[in-house]
């Protein structure tokens, strides 16, 4: 074949200089056609990558033009460190370097992050294992790092990238961080107030300079999502309090030149307060207008309120997803007369269409079975779109604790405009644990503890747990199974089987034991959606062990019901040292507060009844308990507690002694020793505890001083009232029963922390109502001795 005269060669050196290429030929030859297109230089991209991309095809003329425009094509793929193009014949050759891969990426230096965290942000830059290598995306990179780090306030945080060549041309990337110090927050301002002090503004964020705490809340470490949330806050004070009108104009983070501390200024117009002077419906509201009304929760002559709105604006739209109508649209629009800083508001209303669900369609459960959150769902398939029921399933859902996230969409089916498709997704947790731990309070002193639990046994949604507890005054160990779906109807079934063995009296120095071992059967049958009754019976023994067999270290009580004789001052025997029973139960329970660990508002009541019907015991206990918390603002919370109990022997039996209700203690009433007050054994001076129980607490929770709106650590100030009562007996004077009747109290103040090994309280009481001065003498029936006081109280997983 003849060879052309002139040999074409394009030689290019590419340049991006901001995004543009150019591609220089080092000398033009005459048009031609094509015959072949060669690439050389491929490792790991495909040739048909080249071949689609170049605007160059075989058959085509080849200009010069157009060996440029495929030079330039080929370089935005981004794949190839150099480009260029040579001609032989009537074939064109290209000839391509890649560019080195991303084999690895690893950071050395960061405490802030976890790695994946790192990771995540720069694969959404475009830089992550298996890509192209590419300079530029480093340096972006870097720039994304910086970005987090002064997120954390850490401005002085240094970023250096090292790149290391390996085998097959990739390359190694590792990230150099100097975290540096945080920068701390050293002054905020607010600037353009009028109606609310600097100081009043400055209370509702969680953001301040700092206190002798800051280094658990790190409230003075600046950080934008706290900030957006704080303006947030600032916002919702304003608007519900009647300005309307109300805006952050700016808000500007000054940087020291040091960069250890910023300065925050956040510039507001208040505008003018507004009080609503009416509010009118105007739209079609399927003929229930009055019904809807009574829903409104704005009222006319107040200042207007935008949580107000919201809440019957989504009252509404409720409402009327309660009828089927899923894409109700609900308007307030407020008409201003800013002559007389009234407002009028019209609340617009169009009900859309009806439409019914036609399937669930459950996502996210890798390891629950599809029956245990369809179980939990109020809202059928088939039937009208109902918002309630759908908002009690998510809340049923989220309540089996099983998912950390739980996520339900409405989405329309195609072609069909009455029907819609629940997606409900679901992000699943651990459900297992296994616990080793230890533990301290004033009245166990050291304790050991195991635990293993399964909340969804297999991902059937039933619990299987075993505990054991190595207390010095209580020490047990429990097998416990419960299957919360043991009928279709979601009446739950729970056993319970135990052995513990019980010092009951924190005083005494003896060693005798009582031993309690037996199982229960518990069905817990929901009447609603937020009552449970349980209905249990229960087979269980007593055992006496007087331990040294010395009398005068055992409760003459003990003594008399377990039928023990003695000789001196040590017990023989003891005609009747074992009880057995039948206990038969039913309790009733309500909760609705907004969190069990850190509630702020609700209620919890509890109601229970034990009744003996067999073997030894023949008794009934009643009990009966209500919590009501009360938010007084963002900070401050008011709780009150109350307890009644009721126990007493029926027939001619004597009531089982450590049936007991006992009080005193954190728990109880506070700055008396645990479970200290009540009767006491006329030898020993033990508490015995009561057949009637009496208790009433209040306490006020406010901030931490320092720690700023964390809930987590908390201080609060406390009232106890109550005492635990018996009988009056034989052989007891007035002034002994008097004592003995008579109320506790105490006051004081706490700390509440959430710790990692559990909820923590400390409490420093003052009894303000107790027992100063012995009632009898010692050995005497009635014996009434001095209350026991402990000032100084502390114990973890205890409430009020």
């Amino acid at each position: 074949m003849k060879t052309r005269s002139s040999r074409f060669r394009l030689r290019s050196v590419v340049l991006v200089v901001a995004g543009a290429v150019s591609a220089f030929a080092a000398w033009a030859v005459e048009p031609f056609t094509v015959r072949d297109i060669r690439v050389e230089g491929l490792q790991r991209v495909e040739p048909g990558t080249i071949f689609a991309s170049m605007p160059i095809r075989v058959g085509d003329t080849y200009t010069d033009e157009r060996a440029s425009a495929a030079i330039r094509a080929l370089f935005d793929l981004g794949l190839f460190k150099d480009v260029r193009i040579d001609v032989s014949g009537n074939v064109v050759v290209v000839i391509v370097e890649e560019r080195p891969t991303v084999a690895g990426v690893d950071f050395v230096g960061s405490k802030e992050f976890d790695k994946d965290a790192l990771v995540k942000s720069l694969r959404e830059v475009g830089l992550a294992e298996g890509r192209p290598y590419d300079k530029a995306l480093t340096d972006r990179a870097e720039q994304e790092l910086k970005r987090q780090y002064i997120s954390r306030s850490l401005y002085n945080a240094e970023v250096v990238t090292t790149v290391t060549p390996i085998e097959r041309n990739r390359v190694n990337l590792t990230f150099t961080v100097t975290e540096g110090e945080p920068a701390r927050i050293k002054d905020i301002r607010v600037v353009g107030n009028k109606a609310f002090s600097e100081s009043t503004l400055r209370g509702l964020f969680d953001l301040d300079t700092g206190g002798w705490l800051s280094w658990y809340t790190k409230s003075n470490q600046y950080s934008r999502a706290k900030l957006n949330a704080d303006l947030e806050t600032l916002r919702s004070y304003y608007l519900q309090r009647g300005y309307l009108e109300f805006r952050i104009d700016s808000t500007q983070v000054a940087v020291s030149p040091d960069r250890e501390d910023l300065t925050l200024t956040i510039n507001v117009t208040e505008g003018q307060r507004y009080v609503v002077s009416s509010v009118s419906l105007q739209g079609n509201y399927l003929g229930r207008d009055d019904e809807f009304k009574s829903l409104i929760t704005i009222e006319p002559g107040e200042p207007y309120n935008a949580e107000q709105v919201t809440q019957t604006t989504t009252a509404f739209s409720d409402y009327f997803g309660s009828f089927g109508y899923a894409f109700a649209r609900v308007q307030a629009r407020p008409e201003i007369d800013r002559t007389n800083n009234r407002v009028a508001l019209v609340l617009q209303a169009e009900p859309a269409r009806r439409v019914y669900v036609r399937r669930l369609v459950v996502s996210g459960n890798n390891r629950t079975r599809d029956e245990v959150i369809r179980r939990e769902f109020r809202q059928y398939e088939a039937s009208w779109y109902d918002s309630d029921r759908i908002k009690l399933s998510r809340d049923r859902v989220n309540r089996l604790g099983f998912f950390t996230d739980v996520n339900i969409e409405t989405q329309e089916v195609p072609g069909t405009p009455d029907q819609v498709d629940l997606a409900v997704s679901v992000v699943e947790k651990p459900t297992g644990s296994l616990q080793l731990g230890a533990g301290f309070s004033t009245a166990e002193k050291v304790s050991f503890s195991f635990g293993i639990q399964q909340e969804n046994f297999l991902g059937s949604g039933n619990y299987l747990g075993l505990n054991v507890n190595t207390s010095k005054y209580n020490r047990n160990i429990q097998l416990t199974s419960t299957n919360p779906y043991f009928t279709q109807e979601g009446i739950s079934r729970t056993f319970d089987l135990y052995y513990r063995t019980t010092r009951p009296y924190y005083t005494q120095d003896g060693d005798y034991r009582l031993i309690n071992e037996g199982g229960t059967l518990r069905f817990g049958v929901p009447f609603s959606e937020v009552d449970t009754v349980y209905f249990g019976a229960g087979l269980e023994r007593y055992s006496f062990e007087p331990g040294s067999n010395l009398a005068s270290q055992t409760p003459q009580a003990y003594r008399d019901y377990f039928g023990c004789a003695t000789q001196g001052d040590y017990i023989t025997a003891c005609s009747d040292d074992t009880k057995t029973g039948v206990p038969l139960t039913i309790a009733w329970a309500r909760d609705t507060r907004d969190s069990a660990l850190v509630p702020t508002r609700g209620r919890v009541q509890r109601a229970g009844l034990e009744v003996g019907v067999g073997g030894d015991m023949k008794y009934y206990k009643g009990s009966y308990q209500l919590q009501q918390y009360f938010p007084l603002n963002k900070q401050y919370t008011l709780a009150f507690n109350g307890e009644l109990g009721y126990a007493k022997a029926y027939g001619d039996e004597v009531y089982p002694i450590f049936k007991n209700f006992y009080a005193g203690g954190l728990g109880s009433i506070r700055g008396f020793e645990q479970n200290s007050l009540g009767p006491r054994d006329a030898v020993t001076g033990a508490a015995l505890g009561g057949t009637k129980k009496a208790i009433f607490n209040a306490e006020l929770s406010t901030p931490f001083p320092g720690a700023g709106n964390d809930r987590t650590l908390r201080m609060y100030g406390f009232f106890d009232v109550g005492n635990v009562f018996t009988d009056r007996t034989l052989g007891i004077t007035d002034a002994q029963w008097e004592a003995q009747k008579k109320l506790r109290a105490s006051v004081g103040v706490g700390i509440s922390w959430i710790s990692p090994l559990g909820p923590l309280r400390l409490a420093y009481a003052f009894p303000v109502q107790y027992q100063d001065e012995e009632v009898g003498a010692v050995n005497q029936v009635g014996y009434i001795p001095k209350d026991r006081i402990q000032r100084i109280q502390f114990q973890i997983g205890t409430s009020f």
